[in-house]
């Protein structure tokens, strides 16, 4: 008896090291990507053709036509952003109608506009911006960031050089959970961009957003036809699956149901749904008061020491878009491509945009190796950029 709850003890604590190992694989910078990034930095200093207008005089009206397809991508990964953007055009019927609204982070800012002004991506408009060059993005209009950055409770849980409460009994699962929370994207400007869509394109009625972590395989132009009904996001509801990790998350999942806040406010069986590939109406979206009340429960979960939900961009939206989400069909956005090494292989040949969120990035050396080749292939191996940087395509 003592033998077996050694082992027990023994498979746990291997699975536990297997997680933080995997959570600290995620959190690094692949050095072929961030080599590729300085290079192309590099390059915008010395070479005025990387320095070239994106797009050209004569196309920037087209970045305020409505009448185009606009998609909003927000990275700090130029190898990332290629693979979306390239994977768009390869599936549209009329790639010509495609506009990519690129937005950076200030350090990434030059490589990333010298890799679409080098290597442009024919036929589809491309405009890089980095978050410095947006007149709105300012602390003032933006204070939420501030708190977010400054709070005692936030830099502890980030910064802190231990997890709280990991040992041998943990579920392996649960100690996932906790790690994931620590990822530093969930204190990220790019990551909370998303949420004021509505002021960085006051000329743009419709956009589509994307995760960097995604690929397109079908054509989305039907996305901007779909009538959400006077509803502001058209999303995958999260919660018709079987799958713990992905597919079966209600509003339970995320909150903290013992918290009398959260117990007044909200219902544990409400159906959550997915960011990373969201069709947004902003005109609509200007009417309500979204942005406050996502500004409004991040200021209370800071005040109560994060006791309201785990850090993220996604509790406190799911809260502010209440009764302005409209679901979509679940072929649109398949998930988890991050998470689940049994990911049904002919449902993600099938879905429209699959999504590698999780730890296992298809760019990383512990993506799952038949699921990188749907993100690999928008990859062009033999780029001199790509070749000198040593990133090499993943062999079968």
């Amino acid at each position: 008896m003592l033998w077996m709850e050694l082992m027990d003890r023994e498979r746990k604590r291997s699975r536990l090291a297997e997680q933080l190992h995997k959570h600290l694989a995620a959190s690094a910078i692949p050095k072929g990507i961030h080599c590729l990034s300085l290079r192309l930095t590099d390059e915008y200093s010395s070479n005025a053709y990387a320095r070239k207008q994106l797009p050209p005089q004569e196309l920037l009206p087209l970045l305020t036509d409505n009448s185009y397809q606009h998609f909003v991508l927000a990275t700090d990964n130029v190898l990332a952003a290629s693979v979306a953007v390239n994977s768009a055009v390869a599936s549209s019927s009329r790639p010509e109608r495609i506009v990519f609204h690129v937005i950076t982070d200030k350090k990434t800012y030059p490589g990333m506009h010298s890799w679409f002004a080098l290597y442009p991506i024919y036929p589809v408009i491309v405009k890089v911006k980095g978050v410095h060059q947006f007149d709105w993005l300012t602390r003032e209009n933006v204070p939420v960031l501030e708190a977010i950055e400054n709070h005692h409770a936030v830099r502890s849980h980030y910064h802190g050089n231990h997890i709280v409460g990991t040992n041998v009994t943990d579920n392996p699962k649960v100690f996932a959970s906790k790690l994931q929370s620590r990822s530093p994207k969930y204190i990220s400007l790019l990551n909370h961009l998303r949420i004021y869509l509505p002021e960085l394109f006051p000329n743009l009625d419709k956009v589509v957003f994307l995760d960097d972590d995604v690929v397109i395989q079908r054509d989305l132009s039907p996305l901007w036809e779909i009538d959400l009904e006077g509803k502001v996001n058209g999303a995958v509801e999260t919660c018709n699956g079987e799958d713990g990790w992905v597919m079966s998350k209600r509003f339970r999942t995320y909150f903290n149901f013992s918290h009398p806040l959260i117990f007044k406010n909200l219902d544990p069986d409400e159906c959550a749904w997915a960011f990373g590939m969201n069709v947004f109406d902003l005109a609509a979206w200007r009417k309500t008061n979204i942005r406050d009340a996502y500004h409004y429960w991040v200021k209370k979960n800071l005040r109560s020491n994060l006791s309201l939900w785990k850090l993220g961009t996604l509790p406190p939206a799911l809260i502010a878009f209440r009764g302005n989400v409209h679901p979509i069909d679940p072929s649109w956005h398949m998930l988890g491509l991050g998470y689940q090494e049994k990911s049904n292989l002919d449902s993600v040949r099938n879905s429209a945009v699959i999504h590698y969120n999780g730890q296992c990035k298809p760019w990383l050396d512990i993506g799952y190796k038949h699921l990188q080749p749907f993100w690999t292939k928008h990859v062009n191996y033999s780029n001199e950029f790509i070749r000198n940087c040593h990133i090499l395509e993943p062999e079968e």
